[in-house]
């Protein structure tokens, strides 16, 4: 797929533009009280900066695309019958990582994606704290923008042993560890948030399992940039994950790839 020009560089200096309003509460000498943390309703943390990422992404998709509908992890309330109609969205986590940004790790990123007919066409992860910014358009190419230009990336294919596994620094389970304990000789590395995509993209590494619930936001600018890469985002059945197609925003388990080829050492 091709990407208008025009608008990939819209949304690319709209992500840098979140990362800066990030970055003023994370930067803060009041960092507890700007943060203003408290819960949401499924008890995952909120807070002031995520708001603030939202608001300035969705008043400037609202700019960059007028009339198209703009699905944010801080405006999740529209009912499904509503959204079967959309075949053309943007799909938005404001904050991915909130937990990381907590914990002041750094590992937090701004993810904004665009979904045709439900897939992940044109995805854009920026990380606040570096100012590393990627994107992707699966057909298209997938980049590391840098002072220099557009660095170009490959997964790494074939994967070579050991395997280079990504796993959750907040989200190991038990499912998990069973996986990584029926792979082939490998390494595991901790990586927050959806800078694992951006690092199976990149060629540092092959896999990310994720058992248990995400949402359609975690994954979808990833996905995109993967898939641009030469990788995958697969469900246990081996199909490439779609977007808004179900009741709930909730996605199923899956295995980020780097090499498609991979599936076949996977258990089950």
């Amino acid at each position: 797929m091709r990407m208008d020009e025009a608008l990939r560089e819209g949304v690319i200096a709209l992500a840098h533009r979140a990362a800066a309003r990030i970055l003023a509460v994370y930067d803060s000498a009041a960092f507890e009280d700007e943060a203003a943390i408290r819960q949401k309703d499924d008890r995952s943390p909120l807070t002031a900066a995520d708001l603030a990422s939202h608001r300035c992404i969705v008043d400037g998709l609202a700019e960059l695309t007028p009339g198209l509908p703009v699905l944010s992890e801080e405006s999740a309330t529209v009912e499904i019958a509503a959204r079967r109609g959309w075949q053309r969205f943007w799909l938005v986590d404001p904050l991915d990582g909130t937990r990381e940004f907590i914990k002041r790790n750094g590992e937090f990123t701004v993810n904004i994606a665009l979904v045709e007919a439900g897939v992940a066409v044109f995805g854009v992860i920026q990380q606040p704290v570096t100012g590393a910014l990627w994107y992707g358009v699966p057909g298209g190419g997938a980049f590391r923008r840098t002072e220099g230009g557009d660095l170009a990336l490959r997964t790494r294919v074939p994967a070579a042993r050991p395997l280079r596994v990504a796993a959750s620094r907040s989200h190991r389970d038990a499912r998990t560890q069973a996986l990584l304990d029926a792979l082939p000789a490998h390494e595991t590395l901790a990586c927050g948030s959806s800078l694992k995509f951006c690092r199976i993209a990149e060629g540092e590494i092959d896999l990310y399992p994720r058992f248990g619930p995400t949402s359609e936001w975690d994954t979808a600018a990833g996905q995109a940039i993967l898939e641009a890469a030469g990788g995958a985002v697969l469900d246990p059945r081996g199909r490439p994950f779609r977007y808004n197609q179900r009741e709930g925003l909730l996605n199923g388990d899956f295995v980020a790839l780097g090499d498609p080829a991979l599936r076949a050492v996977l258990p089950g």
